[in-house]
């Protein structure tokens, strides 16, 4: 009984302590990780991820952004 409560209490923290975009966004494509030049328009943020970062665990927002995952895929 105890191994199981460990195991939960282990899945429970993963969840927690991970970036909402990473992990429920799907792939990140080439378009999300590359930073736009001078000129070129920004990315769009994905803001219901970035909600449930804030909310949920708000050091995730770094991991969404430092992987692009924050941003919305081309075209969407």
């Amino acid at each position: 009984m105890k191994k199981l409560s460990n195991i939960f209490v282990i899945a429970v923290l993963v969840l927690c302590m991970s970036s909402c975009a990473t992990v429920f966004g799907g792939k990140v494509s080439q378009y999300q990780k590359t930073k736009p030049m001078a000129g070129e328009p920004q990315r769009d943020v994905r803001v219901g991820a970035l909600i449930a970062d804030i909310i949920l665990f708000w050091p995730g927002a770094i991991v969404d952004f430092a992987t692009g995952a924050i941003y919305k895929p081309e075209g969407k």
